[in-house]
């Protein structure tokens, strides 16, 4: 007779993921904004590694089906790193054609700094609700507002909080989002309800978040702005490209692609591919080994293939362009891939060890009302987010295991699937080896941690949730509680 491992104890569930911390924190003291290009990557091995080690000679779990369990959830993350590969591309190849160099050239002409932070976050909030995409927004016009807010003297990771609070509104809001599909799905709602019923929380949210960047703008002097020198950054873009408007229809038309559902690598990879053609077409003198050579199609295609895998290196002489403008490059985003790869591996260990799911049911036990459980379930979503790495899992799992609790108490499923989104969906960007906190950190070129005290829309998102469950504020009950709340 077969017999059923034992359920891992709270205890040992949590000694891989005080192990981990620990690693972090350590690697962070050292290592600063340099922690996630590697030293991030062996903690969480080691951790993984720690739990399998804890799941075979504890548990009695055949260590083989733990490591195949932890390889299959790094086949989840293999959409994610092909489209982050695929964007280093774009973003170099945009660089070399004009593309990006004509985005700076007129935001630093149109925008002034006491509106360009509350500007930065309105434009991306309408891209993303527009085209559905946080990744999309942040890679294409994200990148671009970088290079605008360095040369108006703002600091990189205040403006990078601008451009996700903007981002994720429409990641969270928009009906071409895959989490706002996903949401409903995993809590049995119905999609427009749930959207309808996210305004509850998002509005205060990003109103919040709106009034925050405003204020900055009107109170904060950026430290190294100068009308003189962003006369010389201009005349130096001038110099290096053609810039021209109509380059900008690239952008748009990948806005357009996704806006009309065309999945997202075949829509980057048209928008990469139109980009090396505007090299040729638009930037031959980019195009070429040495600057005074004559422009062949044999040295055009040597130049855009090794910038779309080695990056765009701009040597103009001036310090700030070349510091604006050298990213980009399949080659620089391979350190984000070891580690969303090493992310969920940890996270595939503490799931196939029943680890993860043990540490939520602890979570789940201590639920005895509406604030209660809805504080759990976001606190749930941050978990799966900081220790399975993947904002898809975080949505799906959680909503798997409270959409009974959620029946229990009489509660409409749109406010689980609120809780879902507030929790899991903004927060992902937050932790620097979640699939999308890496990708932020290397599109944007700024540390996580950097960012994260700026991102103020994805800070308040999680608060206003529990404080309006606990004010009963849009709250939907469907039927009686099968039991009566304590």
């Amino acid at each position: 007779m077969q017999h059923e491992p034992p359920a891992p104890s709270l205890k040992l569930s949590l000694i891989p993921c005080t192990v981990l911390i620990a690693l972090l924190g350590a690697n962070v003291c050292f290592f600063g904004d340099d922690a996630s290009s590697g030293p991030n990557q062996v903690a969480l091995l080691l951790s993984g590694l720690l739990a399998s080690l804890l799941g075979r000679m504890v548990l009695g779990l055949n260590y083989r089906e733990i490591e195949l369990r932890a390889i299959k959830s790094i086949v989840l993350a293999m959409e994610a790193i092909i489209i982050l590969l695929i964007v280093g591309c774009i973003i170099s190849l945009w660089i070399l054609s004009g593309i990006v160099p004509t985005m700076i050239y007129y935001g630093i002409k149109a925008l002034n700094p006491t509106v360009f932070l509350l500007i930065a976050c309105l434009i991306c909030s309408l891209v993303s609700l527009a085209i559905g995409s946080s990744w999309s927004t942040m890679g294409t016009v994200g990148v671009a507002l970088i290079g605008i807010g360095k040369a108006l003297g703002f600091p990189d990771a205040l403006v990078a909080g601008a451009i996700i609070s903007g981002a994720y509104l429409g990641d969270k809001m928009s009906p071409l989002s895959d989490t706002t599909n996903l949401a409903p799905a995993a809590a049995g709602s119905e999609l427009f309800t749930h959207i309808r019923h996210m305004f509850y929380t998002t509005i205060p949210a990003y109103t919040l978040a709106v009034l925050a960047f405003a204020g900055i703008g009107l109170l904060y002097t950026p430290g190294r702005y100068d009308p003189a020198m962003i006369q010389d950054i201009v005349s130096t873009l001038e110099g290096a490209f053609q810039i021209r408007w109509h380059l900008l229809l690239v952008p748009l038309l990948v806005i357009v692609l996704a806006a009309r559902r065309v999945p997202a690598i075949p829509a980057l990879v048209i928008g990469g591919l139109l980009g090396a053609l505007v090299a040729v077409l638009a930037q031959p003198q980019q195009c070429v080994a040495k600057t005074g050579d004559d422009f062949t199609l044999a040295a055009g295609y040597i130049r855009i293939l090794d910038t779309a895998y080695n990056g765009f290196v701009m040597k103009s002489g001036h310090p700030v362009v070349d510091d604006l403008l050298s990213r980009g490059g399949m080659v620089n985003m391979f350190s984000t891939v070891s580690l969303i790869m090493m992310a969920m591996f940890f996270g595939g260990t503490m799931e196939a060890t029943g680890m993860l799911p043990r540490i939520a049911r602890a979570i789940l036990s201590k639920v005895h009302g509406v604030a209660s459980l809805v504080g759990a379930t976001v606190g749930t979503c941050i978990l799966f987010n900081i220790f399975a790495a993947e904002q898809y899992l975080a949505i799906v799992i959680p909503g798997r295991m409270f959409r009974t609790a959620y029946e229990k108490l009489g509660l409409a499923p749109r406010n689980l699937s609120r809780a879902l989104e507030d929790g899991a969906t903004v927060t992902s960007v937050l932790v620097p080896w979640n699939t999308c906190g890496a990708f932020a950190s290397s599109v944007l070129g700024v540390a996580t941690l950097a960012y994260l005290p700026f991102c103020f829309f994805n800070l308040a998102s999680p608060v206003i949730s529990i404080a309006t469950a606990a004010m009963r504020f849009g709250i939907v009950y469907e039927s009686k509680p099968s039991a009566p709340e304590p």
